[in-house]
Order: structure tokens, then C-alpha cells, then sequence
């Protein structure tokens, strides 16, 4: 597969295109983004589904725009698929094929299955921890359902339910009392299986519903990707900016104005057919589910009798994570370092006192990997840039919890945590107990290693932590674990090996 991969996503309301660079065989990261509001569906669904010239000929100009920034940016690959008013078209194929002729990029028209799983495969690669939830993913021509299970895409479906589709038909014509019949009709196409307590939301509506809740409630990180809520707590909100007159107070923006509350109409029908108790932000859809295709070398072709997708199933390896991995490959991490090592060592040798939950050892584990990423910046407040490049760095596959704690580890380095400095995410950390001990526990790790030629075991004995060498060069070392902000329980002392 190609360093550098361009992504082209052509949906009846936008067309956008991501372009992804591969780090290493799974390792990768967006370079950038792009997107034009074409709506290539844009009266079509009042005129018998046909494409009109004016749509086509924006589509045509941003396909343009967008292979000319994928050159520019050394693209070896553009993959370029259409969605819901491509495929429902008559005149689809002349409109790939002019395509083809005039700017040089072959589409690939995929189905509403294959839409849904691909959806369902970046969500289930690039969130944190998904097992069992239901994909909603409203676009301008159609929504796409996947299943997943047990941590597998089990069904896909799709529904004739999109943004730009209700407003031509029922909000232009002035219809509306013909919606709710059009979509109690398309609900029953949903099979009872797909009901769920856990939802994620794609899409742009859906996020921009998201990003409302999360400013009406001050959340404390500016990241929507894995942000969650209570359905039940913010169904309220989302019906208020259904019906708002002004839709500035929700801090909705201007480009979603014109189809945000078709969104509303759409995402709460089908959350409360799902019986949906917990909504999960997805900021990846087709596009990341196309490249992901490509990177597991998965080319499915679903058709529409499909039923067993587990043949089309793939992840990344076990314990991967591939912005983890896209951080270390970028920046050079030295793999000899031992901060890890040590980190795992000391966390079970010091489990009797400290007591902190097993599930934590992951977060410490993943913070001891990027100790040293910020000395690649400056080797002054290295701590502070290993913070930041952790914070916005990690963008798949941590939770926001996650997240926040290995940053808040690699800036405290050993010091002790101010409470008023973190005061403002406090809801996403663990208690202090919990912080001051992996703080402890990173820093102590991070000592040792700097003397990488020398073999160290520790033993807990009551409450002091005997740490032998084979060697006597850790006097250096002594000297620095003095600073090191202590829980009050431990206690160090170094032995030579005899």
C-alpha cells in the first residue's frame, strides 16, 4: 500500500477527502482534511432521482480541486467512492464516466451495505474499546446501520433515510405531514437484533449535535471523536434544536443550518426504535473504513444478499494501537529504553500497597512508551511537549479518560500533581490515589532506565521496595529518584547484587 493514501468520499450533501500516511505496516495518521459542499443530490430526488447538470458540474470542479491537493501532496493512491445519490441515480454511470474522461479518477459506486460496514469497520478499529453497539450513520441520501457483537460486524442494513433527501421531499414541498408515516415505513425495515444500549454516531450531523452537547456542558475536552452521553439526559436538547428558530444559540454552524434538523428527525426516531441508552461520538466513517480495507487488504465486496460478514472482519494486531505506533515511528523512540520494562515490573511488585486497579496498567504502560517523545521537540520542558504531543496525538483508539491520564502522567514527570492544574478534568481522572501512584511508578521506571547496561530487581518487603543492581553505576540514578514525588506508604532502598 501507498506512504500516502487520499481518500475521496463523493455523499449526496458534501464530498470530502482525508489523506492518510502510513508510518509503518499498521502504523498511520491523517495528514489532512478537505471538504466541499457540493450536494451532488441536490434536486434529485424530486426529479425522479436523476442528477441535474448544476450538481454534477460542482462535483466535476471539487473532484478536481481535491486530486490536484492529493498530487500536491504526493498521494501515490486516491481512492475515490460514491454513496447514496450516486447509486440511487439513473444516470450514475454517465456520470462516472465523464468523470473518468474530464479529471482522471475512477469512482467506485458502493452499495448501502458495504457504506454501513465499512462505517462499522473504522468504528470498531478506531474507538476505544467497542464490543456491542449500533452504528447510525446519516448522510445526505441515506442512513446506514451496522451491527457489531462481541466485537465482530455481524449486519449491515441501509435506509432511504437521509438529510438532503427528507428536506427536497418533505420540508421544501411543504409535506410534512407525510414524514412521520415515510419514516415509520423505513423503520420497520430494522430488524429487532439491531437494538442497543450503545450507539455510535457518524456522520456530520450527528457530530454537530455532539459538539452542541458538549458546549452546552462545558465539557473539558475539546475532542469529539469517542465523546459519549446519556441519551436520555440530552434527548431534550436534541429535540430543541429540531424545532429552534435560531439555531446559533446551539452552537450548530452555519454549514449545517439547512439540514441539522432533518438530522434531529432522523437520529431520534431511530435512537428510540434502537432503545438507545448510550451515544458514542464517531469521528471516523467511509473514508477511514476505505482505507482500513486497504491496509488489512480487505477488499469486500458486499453484495446486497449478503448476510455473514465475519469473512470480511479484520483488526489490528492484539495490544496495537496505531496512533500510538504513528507517534513512535515519526519521532524515533528509542526501543532500547527500558521505561516500560521497568514501569511493568515495578506496577506488580508494588500491587500489595498500592492497590490500583489492573485496568490502569494499560495507561501507564502506553504513558512510559512516549516518556521520551518530547525530548524530540527540546530537551527543556520535554515533560510538557510529551504532554501535548500525547494529548493530541492520540486520537485512536484511547478513550477521552485514557487520554487525559497519560498526558496528565508524562507532564506531572514525577512531580507532585497540583490540583488546581488539573481541577478542570477532574471529572475524566482517577482519584488522587490512583495519580500519585502511577505518577510514582512512571517517574521511578524513568529513573532506572537511564542506566539501560545495568539489570535490576525489586522486591517488596512490608512496606519498603528493595532495588538490586548486578552493578554499581546507579548512584546517579540515587541521586535523581530522590526527587520524585513519593506516596506516603514507600519506602527505596538500593542493594548490590552479591
Amino acid at each position: 500500500m501507498a506512504k500516502k493514501t487520499a481518500v475521496i468520499d463523493l455523499g449526496s450533501n458534501s464530498v470530502r477527502m482525508v489523506v492518510f500516511e502510513r508510518t509503518s505496516r499498521y502504523g498511520f495518521f491523517i495528514c489532512s482534511e478537505h471538504k466541499k459542499k457540493v450536494r451532488l443530490g441536490e434536486n434529485a430526488y424530486n426529479n425522479n432521482k436523476i442528477l441535474q447538470e448544476e450538481a454534477m458540474l460542482k462535483a466535476e470542479k471539487a473532484l478536481a480541486y481535491f486530486k490536484e491537493k492529493a498530487l500536491k501532496e504526493k498521494c501515490r493512491k486516491i481512492i475515490t467512492v460514491g454513496t447514496s445519490a450516486l447509486r440511487d441515480a439513473p444516470n450514475a454511470k454517465d456520470f462516472i464516466t465523464r468523470i473518468a474522461k474530464n479529471v482522471g479518477l475512477n469512482i467506485k459506486c458502493i452499495n448501502g451495505k458495504t457504506e454501513s460496514f465499512l462505517g462499522g469497520l473504522a468504528a470498531l478499529n478506531l474507538l476505544s474499546n467497542i464490543q456491542n453497539a449500533t452504528t447510525i450513520d446519516i448522510g445526505g441520501g441515506s442512513t446506514e446501520l451496522c451491527l457489531i457483537k462481541e466485537g465482530k460486524i455481524i449486519d449491515c442494513i441501509s435506509l432511504d433515510l437521509g438529510t438532503v433527501r427528507l428536506k427536497e421531499i418533505f420540508y421544501d414541498t411543504k409535506r410534512l405531514n407525510a414524514l412521520d408515516q415515510f419514516i415509520q415505513e423505513a423503520l420497520m425495515q430494522v430488524p429487532k437484533r439491531f437494538q442497543n444500549d450503545n450507539i455510535i454516531a457518524i456522520g456530520g450531523s450527528l457530530r454537530a449535535l455532539s459538539n452542541s452537547i458538549m458546549k452546552k456542558n462545558s465539557y473539558p475536552l475539546k475532542m469529539i471523536h469517542n465523546f459519549s452521553y446519556s441519551f436520555e439526559k440530552e434527548k431534550n436538547h436534541i429535540e430543541k434544536i429540531q424545532n429552534a428558530k435560531n439555531l446559533v444559540d446551539f452552537n450548530i454552524k452555519k454549514d449545517r443550518f439547512d439540514t441539522i434538523k432533518e438530522g434531529c428527525v432522523i437520529f431520534l426516531a431511530l435512537a428510540k426504535n434502537l432503545k438507545a441508552k448510550n451515544i458514542i461520538t464517531s469521528a471516523v466513517g467511509v473514508r477511514e473504513g476505505v482505507f482500513l480495507s486497504n491496509l488489512f487488504q480487505k477488499y469486500a465486496k458486499i453484495k446486497n444478499d449478503t448476510t455473514d460478514f465475519s469473512k470480511f472482519n479484520a483488526k489490528f494486531p492484539p495490544n496495537f494501537n496505531p496512533s500510538l505506533k504513528s507517534l513512535q515511528d515519526r519521532f524515533n523512540i528509542d526501543y532500547s529504553d527500558k521505561s516500560t520494562y521497568f514501569a511493568n515490573k515495578l506496577f506488580d511488585t508494588l500491587l500489595p500497597i498500592h492497590k490500583v486497579d489492573i485496568n490502569f496498567k494499560k495507561d501507564l504502560l502506553n504513558a512510559a512508551k512516549l516518556a521520551h517523545i518530547g525530548e524530540r521537540i527540546n530537551f527543556y520542558f520535554a515533560n510538557e511537549h510529551s504532554a501535548y504531543m500525547a494529548l493530541n496525538g492520540l486520537h485512536f483508539g484511547f478513550s477521552h479518560k485514557e487520554i487525559l491520564l497519560i498526558s496528565t502522567l508524562l507532564k506531572a514527570n514525577g512531580k507532585k500533581i497540583n490540583p488546581f492544574a488539573i481541577e478542570h478534568i477532574k471529572e475524566l481522572l482517577p482519584n488522587n490515589h490512583i495519580l500519585t501512584w502511577l505518577n510514582f511508578i512512571l517517574a521511578l521506571a524513568k529513573k532506572l532506565a537511564k542506566d539501560t547496561d545495568i539489570n535490576l530487581d525489586f522486591i517488596l518487603k512490608n512496606h519498603t521496595l528493595y532495588i538490586y543492581s548486578d552493578k554499581k553505576q546507579i548512584y546517579f540514578s540515587k541521586e535523581e529518584i530522590k526527587k520524585i514525588s513519593k506516596p506516603k506508604l514507600i519506602i527505596l532502598a538500593f542493594n548490590q547484587k552479591n
